[in-house]
């Protein structure tokens, strides 16, 4: 029992030496997490930096048809999307994207393939995005009367664009705005859109949050492929750590009575003694932060559940086709909002259908040829959604508030900035993998799926990592505060065991002394 002990004490001390400024550095890049994330360019900043559509067919050249614009560019088969917008290298331009054979909707929707760009003016596919289009699209982006652009060249991949949902856009375009934010922004290189922007506070504070805490100078460099084996065996190792600590913070604290000192911990030392109080006090949170970073990494895939994709075709009727008969552009931008960034053409529970969006409210949905407001029969929606899986439905729920499963963070979180609108159609299926499927009834949009491994992994990491829990962040700034302080506490054993760690170390590499000869 005394070698295990020792073994125990050893085991602690020098993965503590190891760790403990992983610790601390995670803790307090948390804290920074919480309101600054990771740049992105969410759906609202993207629609808000396009220009107007009207403007776009008030020039001297009229706008194509998109069946015109499809044909010049020869594009004749089934469609999975396609999208007008002022969008790439400062002018009008369709976005087109093919069917896939199956229709189903991809398992990783980061590896779609990239839209077809077409002229709208000319038909013409653009297919190189070389410096000056970048240029022209940043400048469309600053919305600025003289924006001193500046082109920093092509990426793959930098410190502000490490997200694989990038893919697709790589190699990337790097251009600095010249605005008083100073912000960066990145062009797609297959499509020229502008992808991600990154003003300058957002740069500074990731360099001590997400760049930091997520290890990214571990990317993009001779320990790329290292990377998820790296986080993984880092947090395999904390939770050891924690563990031991916890065994070893228990076994020395005296529950009854105390020690010579009166004190109930052995350790005179301040540094010693205080972490061992606060190891004891934060151990809990401590074990469970570093479970759950571990959990964020999906190690070992334990989260794939393998269910076959979604069948979206089934669900719309097929893929998009125009119709023969197609509303034109402008008469679709007559029926909907002045402030109309995009035209975006879908096939929709048996519906060939337009959504205008703007950068405010919810997108105006029209009959493709009619430009007449469309609405939805009765039941209609969730009638189609029950053919997304061969099998049968449970129940169909309409969720007017969030929940446990369903609900929205801030844009600048990782799990924040997509649409979850309400109300939202919440489809259960009595299928192997207990499926749940959310659907915007208001376009019939599928907005995502869950199913018991996806489920478990919200459990496991949003909820226990960033506290993903409704009654909590509906009452902030409990929330904040909270977090705030088991942070500081959880950094605070780890900066102990820094110091405690380097002391460790100077009296390990320290240099013998020379022994002091006898007359």
């Amino acid at each position: 029992m005394p070698h295990a002990k020792r073994w125990l004490y050893l085991v602690h001390r020098w993965l503590g030496v190891l760790l403990c400024a992983f610790f601390a550095m995670w803790f307090l890049s948390g804290l920074v997490m919480m309101y600054v994330g990771y740049p992105k360019l969410t759906q609202a900043e993207r629609l808000t930096h396009l220009p107007p559509l009207r403007t776009a067919t008030l020039g001297p050249e009229r706008l194509l048809e998109p069946t015109d614009a499809l044909q010049r560019a020869g594009l004749a088969g089934p469609l999975q999307d396609l999208r007008l917008a002022v969008a790439s290298g400062g002018r009008a331009v369709y976005l087109a994207m093919a069917a896939t054979p199956s229709g189903d909707a991809a398992p990783h929707p980061h590896r779609t393939p990239a839209a077809v760009v077409i002229d709208a003016i000319t038909g013409d596919r653009l297919q190189r995005v070389d410096a000056a289009r970048a240029v022209a699209s940043a400048r469309a982006f600053a919305q600025a009367p003289d924006p001193l652009i500046t082109y920093q060249g092509a990426v793959n991949e930098d410190a502000f664009t490490h997200s694989r949902a990038l893919d697709m856009h790589r190699p990337l375009h790097r251009l600095h705005l010249g605005d008083s934010a100073s912000t960066v922004v990145y062009v797609s290189g297959t499509t020229g859109e502008v992808v991600r922007d990154a003003p300058l506070h957002e740069r500074a504070w990731n360099y001590v949050g997400a760049w930091i805490h997520w290890l990214y100078p571990f990317r993009g460099n001779v320990f790329n492929d290292y990377w998820t084996n790296i986080v993984n065996w880092l947090s395999i190792a904390g939770i050891v750590l924690t563990l031991t600590g916890t065994v070893v913070g228990v076994l020395r604290w005296r529950f009854l009575g105390r020690y010579k000192t009166g004190s109930r911990t052995p350790y005179r030392g301040v540094v010693m003694r205080w972490h061992h109080v606060f190891g004891l006090a934060f151990a809990v949170i401590a074990f469970t932060w570093v479970f759950s970073g571990l959990m964020s990494m999906n190690p070992w895939k334990i989260f794939d559940s393998g269910a076959a994709p979604l069948r979206q075709q089934a669900m719309n009727g097929g893929p998009l086709m125009l119709p023969a008969q197609a509303a034109s552009v402008q008469a679709l931008l007559s029926a909907a909002s002045p402030n109309t960034r995009e035209l975006r053409w879908v096939r929709s529970a048996g519906h060939t259908l337009v959504m205008a969006t703007s950068p405010t409210g919810a997108p105006a949905l029209l009959n493709a040829t009619t430009a007449a407001p469309h609405t939805w029969p009765p039941g209609a929606v969730a009638q189609a959604a029950a053919r997304l899986l061969p099998h049968p439905v449970v129940r169909t729920e309409t969720l007017t508030a969030y929940d446990l499963h369903y609900y929205n963070r801030a844009a600048h979180t990782m799990a924040g900035g997509g649409d979850k609108p309400l109300p939202s159609l919440r489809v259960v299926f009595d299928d192997p993998h207990a499926t749940w499927v959310h659907i915007d009834p208001r376009t019939g949009a599928v907005l995502g799926r869950t199913d018991s491994h996806r489920r478990a992994s919200r459990w496991l990491f949003a909820m226990l990592h960033s506290w993903d829990w409704l009654p909590l962040l509906e009452r902030r700034p409990l929330w904040d505060v909270v977090l705030i302080v088991l942070s500081l506490g959880g950094a605070m054993m780890s900066l102990t065991g820094v110091v405690m760690g380097w002391r460790r170390l100077g009296v390990k590499l320290r240099p013998p002394t020379a022994a002091v000869a006898r007359p």
